[in-house]
């Protein structure tokens, strides 16, 4: 008797891991780049990142979910886009401001400006959609706002984060600009323009999980290098953050995340949309992706630049608000798709 609860705990596990996985490998790569940028010298990281090409693997990321995505489910959210609009203002408008808000609480400038740059970043460009399907939501919704967020972040993500970080710090907004452009935008543009090619299109709907997984994996691959770089770091500075400002910055991201949520939430309900685009609402208009974060926190001609802050003065540990958040994220939005989705039909139309 004991062997079969065993077994079936062990099968019920198993089945846990493979719905979950990339948060395990979420927490898996980020621990294991941490260590091994510890104990690797600054040669080895280097070494390691140019191999990796985080620049490039973060366009192959944008191209593949914009070719997963079937912007033919679109045609009814641009007839009514009332929950498209609310959403990508929530993203984009409200979320930013808060983040302004909770930006001075935060410890040290690299929590300060990595919290900003995660709250200015556009819309996932797949766990949105992934989620509110999963909870039975209007995914055409969910898309759109993807494609509506990613599409002018290059204006938008500047323009908060040179209105946060004010003169007090650098900021070449036009080289970020185009940085954004040549590696979101243009990436972003050629994915959905290869799904006008009929058997393209016809592969990308039949492949689209595989697609998706390949995606996620070079996720890891860029957390794992950020990582490192966080590591190597902390080996050089000798002063890593303190449990109080790292606990500080995490239930900050988590504050901005629900507050999307719930104003989403509630946006939709003072509108009086259906129930099915307002759980659209509610995974993407608080949802941030993480490629474009990492891009913006790592890239040496944005907040990557070792001298960022004057001569041997970088912000090192700008990465992790944008990871913490993500991590966060992907948590509380699988909780919260579960008990959507479990609930009874009478139960969600009362409501």
């Amino acid at each position: 008797m004991g062997g079969l609860k065993f077994s079936v705990y062990g099968d019920y596990m198993l089945q846990y891991i493979q719905k979950q996985w990339f948060l395990f490998g979420l927490t898996i790569f980020i621990s294991a780049g941490l260590w091994w940028g510890y104990h690797s010298s600054e040669e080895e990281v280097n070494q390691v990142t140019e191999l990796l090409k985080p620049k490039n693997l973060t366009q192959i990321v944008l191209f593949l979910m914009a070719f997963s995505l079937n912007s033919r489910l679109l045609y009814d959210s641009f007839r009514y886009p009332g929950p498209v609009l609310l959403s990508s203002c929530t993203n984009y408008i409200a979320i930013p401001i808060l983040g302004m808000m909770l930006m001075s609480m935060q410890m040290g400038i690299d929590f300060q400006i990595g919290l900003m740059i995660a709250a200015s970043t556009p819309c996932t460009m797949a766990a949105a959609s992934v989620w509110t399907r999963k909870a039975g939501g209007n995914d055409a919704v969910s898309l759109l706002v993807t494609i509506l967020t990613n599409g002018i972040c290059f204006i938008v993500t500047p323009f908060w984060l040179t209105r946060a970080l004010g003169d007090g710090v650098s900021l070449d907004t036009r080289e970020m600009v185009w940085r954004l452009v040549y590696s979101v935008l243009i990436p972003v543009t050629l994915g959905q323009l290869t799904r006008l090619i009929a058997p393209a299109a016809r592969f990308a709907d039949r492949y689209k999980t595989p697609l998706g997984v390949v995606a996620q994996l070079c996720i890891l691959v860029l957390i794992f290098a950020a990582s490192a770089r966080g590591g190597l770091n902390v080996q050089t500075a000798g002063d890593a953050p303190g449990f109080s400002a790292i606990a500080l910055v995490t239930l900050s991201g988590i504050a901005l995340h629900l507050f999307g949520m719930f104003l989403a939430w509630q946006a939709g309900k003072w509108f009086d949309f259906k129930r099915r685009d307002r759980i659209a609402m509610l995974f993407a208009g608080s949802q941030k992706t993480l490629p474009i974060g990492l891009l913006i926190a790592t890239d040496p001609a944005m907040f990557g630049n070792p001298d960022y802050l004057g001569p041997g003065q970088g912000i090192p540990f700008v990465v992790f608000p944008m990871l913490l958040f993500h991590g966060s994220q992907l948590f509380i939005d699988t909780f919260i798709a579960n008990r959507i989705a479990a609930r009874t039909p009478a139960e969600s139309e009362i409501e």
